[in-house]
């Protein structure tokens, strides 16, 4: 899992974003980051979807069927929708990988839906969500 705060400085290949420069005050005070930092960060998990995603589905549905309630932003009816989308892609970062679905645990970005299901399948997503106080059994 990544920290958002320093994800948000650093493309995929670990350069400063453009304009902002390593651990540069211009990113964290971005509305936009600033915006996905208070919901990942106040919120146990938080998925960032987009509606009739089918991947976004599939994490739903794995995180609703072990108990968890996540905080769920549907991007293509959120206000701010795009600049978000936009900046989930930064986070996502290579050209392979979907900018959503999105998936945050206790603040950090964990990933799209290949790393929740490799989280998931090796047996580490449980005790993940439980540490972020979003299971308790």
């Amino acid at each position: 899992m990544f920290n958002i705060m320093q994800e948000m400085n650093q493309s995929a290949d670990h350069t400063p974003m453009e304009g902002t420069g390593e651990g540069s005050e211009a990113a964290k005070t971005d509305p936009t980051y600033e915006r996905i930092h208070h919901l990942a960060a106040g919120n146990a998990v938080v998925v960032f979807t987009v509606s009739g995603c089918c991947m976004c589905h599939v994490v739903k549905q794995l995180l609703f069927g072990l108990g968890v309630g996540p905080t769920i932003v549907e991007l293509d009816r959120h206000k701010a929708g795009g600049k978000i989308h936009d900046a989930l892609r930064q986070l996502a970062g290579d050209e392979g990988r979907q900018a959503v679905p999105a998936v945050f645990v206790a603040g950090k970005f964990l990933g799209g839906v290949e790393n929740v299901m490799a989280c998931h399948i090796n047996g580490t997503l449980v005790p993940l969500l439980k540490d972020a106080g979003a299971l308790w059994l």
